[in-house]
């Protein structure tokens, strides 16, 4: 495998998640809350930056780059997700109360004070809606992160080239 063809795989990957966050919020009526935007804008992100590696292909320094951009991304992401799980394991009694949407908070708000807010989190964010295996759809997603996030990072901080199919079958 190239670097080019992991930077798809990667893009690729992004892309199924973030179909699959639409198909459950259109076909299956979970409507996201302001957590979750932040979350889909990070998996859009990466993804833009796994195509644009993709497609430029640099084979010098210049690939750190998007090693170094992919990770801060991931990371913000995953800090995202990590809020949003905390919030989802409050007891009851200490879960914030409901608050307007995202699209309500940054009309009315600056932008430094709207973000306050959406990390604040609200009950909305609170409410376990879907899970697989034990884990919530934030849950899901900072598996994700970390997984995209610290593959990426590799796959593009790594110098030299990648070992060719003879070397590898010759293992």
């Amino acid at each position: 495998m190239t670097r080019r063809n992991i930077n798809i795989a990667g893009f690729l990957f992004c892309a199924g998640l973030m179909a699959y966050a639409l198909y459950s919020q259109h076909i299956g009526g979970l409507n996201p809350c302001p957590l979750c935007v932040f979350q889909r804008v990070a998996v859009i992100g990466m993804g833009i930056l796994f195509l644009m590696a993709a497609l430029h292909d640099p084979q010098t320094a210049f690939a750190r780059v998007y090693a170094v951009g992919l990770l801060v991304v991931a990371s913000f992401g995953g800090i995202v997700a990590a809020r949003h799980i905390y919030l989802q394991n409050l007891p009851t009694d200490q879960v914030p109360v409901c608050g307007p949407g995202l699209d309500y908070l940054l009309d009315a708000f600056p932008l430094s004070e709207a973000l306050q807010l959406v990390f604040q989190g609200s009950g909305e964010c609170a409410e376990v809606q879907w899970s697989f295996l034990g884990l919530s759809m934030p849950g899901w997603v900072l598996v994700w992160f970390v997984a995209l996030g610290l593959g990426g990072f590799y796959v593009n901080w790594r110098r030299g080239a990648w070992p060719s199919k003879r070397a590898i079958t010759s293992l």
